[in-house]
C-alpha cells in the first residue's frame, strides 16, 4: 500500500460495551461509517500509518442504544506520535491547572506545541536517547500530588480528566511524561554545545532598535546572615544509635533496608524514583554522601556519617562500572527548645550590634554567619537564575518576596525562622540596594543581555535543525487544522 492515497476518518465513539455477535456487527457498521465519512478525512500514504491510526481508530469505536457521538478525532501525525483533539483539550486543562491564563491562547498555538515536542521526541528515539521507566514513575507521581493537591481529591481530578480510574489516567499522564522528557532531552542535545562570545553579545545588542530593548523591572540586591541552632550531643548519640540498629536488623535479622528508608528516613526526596539514587562521582551529591557510595563493595552497608543534611547509612545496591546505585536513610538529631530560643537570642543580638554601629552588616555575615555559600561575601545572595547579585521582583521567590518586603531603607529584619532542606535556620535579612524597572544597559545588565542573546542562539539554532528534520519526519494534518500557520509551514516542507 505504500504511495497509495488513502483516505481515513478517524474519531471515536462514546458506548457501554456490547457482546457477542452484536458488538461483532457494531464495530463492522462503526467500521463502514468511518470509510463513508470524510468531514474530517486524513491524507495517508505510509502503510505503517495507515495500520497505526486504523488500529487506534476501531479499537476505541463503541455504541450504546444505536446512538453515536463523536467525542475525539485524530489532529495531526508526527512520525510515530498520533496527536487526538482530546491532547489538545488535556493541554488547555493542564495550563488551567497549573493557574496559567489561557485567554489568548488558541487552539492552533497549542497544536503548533504538541508537534513541535512530538517532533522532537520523536527524533531523540531516532538518535536513541532514553528516558528510564523509574524516572517517569517519579515525575508522574509528583505530578498527579500536585494536580490533587489543586482540585481537592482523586476523585475530582478523575473527573477533571475525564477518567474511570487512578491507574488508567497514571497510565495516559506516563505516556505524555514520557514524550515530554524525550522532546527536552532532545532540544537539549541540540543545543549542549552553542556558547556565546562576548564580541556577539555586544553586536546583539547594537543591533536592537531602542523600542525593541528589554525592559527589566524593579530590582534587589540582598543580604543574610544565618544562625543554624546545633543539637546537643546526647541529641547526636541518640541519632547514631538509632541508624547502627537499622544497620544491625537489615545485616544480622534479614530486614529490608529499603523497608526502613520508607517508613524512617527523613530525606524529602525518598519518594522519588523508588529511593533509589544512581551516582557517578561528577554527581550533584555532597562529597561525603559519594565518598560513602565509592568505598563500599556492592551489597553492604556504611557506617553512620554526617553531613549538611544531618546523619546517614549508605547501602550500594549495584555496582555498574563508574556507577553506583544506594539507598540511604537520613536521620536528622532532635534540635531542643532551649537550642532553637539562644539562636535566635544570638541573632537579635547580632542585629542589635549591627544597628549601634559596632560592625557593618557585610562584617558581621562574614565573622558570625553559618551560610559558607554567602558568608565570604558579605551574606550578598546570588540570583539561582541568573548567578547575578540582582533579584527582580516580579519574579523573586514568593517566599523571600514576602520577608523583604517589608524592609525600608536600610531597615534589618527581625530573625526569621525558616525550614530549609537541611533542617531549621533563623536569618536576618537586609536589602543593600535597589534598581528602579529600566530599559537594559549593557554595562550594567550585560549577563541578563548576554543570557538573552544566548537564548536567541539557541531558537535559531533549533530552527535550523527542525528545518532539516522536517524533511525526514512522516508529518500529516487532518483538513480541518490545515490552515493553522504552524501546521501550515510544516506541509509546505
Amino acid at each position: 500500500m505504500k504511495g497509495l492515497f488513502t483516505v481515513l476518518y478517524l474519531s471515536i465513539l462514546s458506548v457501554a460495551p456490547m457482546m457477542g455477535q452484536e458488538n461483532n456487527a457494531t464495530e463492522s457498521m462503526a467500521t463502514a461509517e468511518l470509510e463513508a465519512q470524510d468531514d474530517l478525512a486524513l491524507a495517508v500514504s505510509d502503510s505503517a500509518q495507515i495500520d497505526t491510526l486504523a488500529a487506534a481508530s476501531v479499537d476505541t469505536i463503541q455504541v450504546v442504544d444505536n446512538k453515536r457521538e463523536k467525542v475525539d478525532g485524530v489532529v495531526s501525525v508526527v512520525g510515530e506520535y498520533v496527536i487526538l483533539e482530546s491532547d489538545i483539550d488535556k493541554s488547555f486543562i493542564d495550563m488551567q491547572t497549573q493557574g496559567v491564563s489561557t485567554d489568548n491562547i488558541t487552539r492552533c498555538q497549542v497544536l503548533g506545541r504538541l508537534m513541535e515536542d512530538k517532533m522532537y521526541a520523536h527524533q531523540a528515539i531516532q538518535d536513541s536517547i532514553l528516558v528510564s521507566d523509574t524516572e517517569i514513575s517519579g515525575i508522574v507521581d509528583r505530578k498527579m500530588e500536585f494536580f490533587v493537591s489543586q482540585v481537592g481529591s482523586m476523585e475530582k481530578l478523575l473527573q477533571y480528566y475525564r477518567k474511570d480510574s487512578e491507574q488508567s489516567l497514571r497510565e495516559e499522564m506516563t505516556e505524555l511524561e514520557k514524550a515530554i522528557q524525550l522532546s527536552q532531552r532532545m532540544q537539549a542535545k541540540v543545543v549542549e554545545e552553542i556558547e556565546i562570545t562576548p564580541e556577539e553579545v555586544r553586536q546583539w545588542y547594537n543591533g536592537l532598535d531602542q523600542d525593541e530593548l528589554p525592559v527589566f523591572g524593579d530590582e534587589v540586591e540582598i543580604a543574610q546572615i544565618v544562625k543554624i541552632p546545633e543539637p546537643t550531643e546526647e541529641a547526636v548519640q541518640e541519632t547514631i544509635d538509632k541508624l547502627n540498629s537499622f544497620k544491625q536488623d537489615v545485616l544480622e535479622n534479614g530486614s529490608s533496608f529499603a523497608i526502613k528508608q520508607t517508613l524512617y528516613s527523613e530525606d524529602p526526596g525518598k519518594s522519588e524514583n523508588g529511593g533509589v539514587y544512581v551516582l557517578t562521582k561528577n554527581a550533584g551529591f555532597v562529597q561525603e554522601f559519594k565518598d560513602a557510595a565509592f568505598s563500599l563493595p556492592e551489597g553492604a552497608i556504611s557506617e553512620p556519617f554526617k553531613s549538611d543534611f544531618g546523619w546517614h547509612i549508605l547501602q550500594v545496591e549495584k555496582i555498574r562500572g563508574q556507577e553506583r546505585v544506594v539507598r540511604h536513610i537520613l536521620l536528622r538529631p532532635k534540635i531542643s527548645q532551649e537550642s532553637i530560643e539562644e539562636t535566635k537570642k544570638e541573632l537579635a543580638d547580632i542585629r542589635q550590634k549591627v544597628i549601634d554601629g559596632e560592625f557593618t552588616f557585610s562584617e558581621a555575615a562574614r565573622n558570625f554567619s553559618d551560610e559558607k555559600e554567602t558568608r565570604f561575601e558579605g551574606g550578598v545572595l546570588r540570583n539561582p537564575q541568573t548567578f547575578d547579585t540582582k533579584f527582580e521582583l516580579t519574579k523573586m521567590d514568593p517566599t523571600l518576596y514576602s520577608q523583604i518586603n517589608p524592609l525600608k531603607g536600610d531597615e534589618i529584619s527581625q530573625p526569621l525562622l525558616e525550614e530549609t532542606r537541611t533542617g531549621i535556620q533563623f536569618k536576618l535579612l537586609k536589602v543593600i540596594s535597589r534598581h528602579e524597572a529600566h530599559k537594559a544597559d549593557y554595562a550594567k545588565d550585560y549577563i541578563k543581555i548576554k543570557e538573552l542573546a544566548l537564548k536567541e542562539k539557541q531558537l535559531n539554532e533549533i530552527g535550523k535543525w527542525m528545518e532539516g528534520k522536517i524533511e525526514d519526519t512522516y508529518i500529516s494534518v487532518a483538513p480541518g487544522n490545515r490552515d493553522c500557520d504552524f501546521a501550515n509551514n510544516w506541509l509546505k516542507k
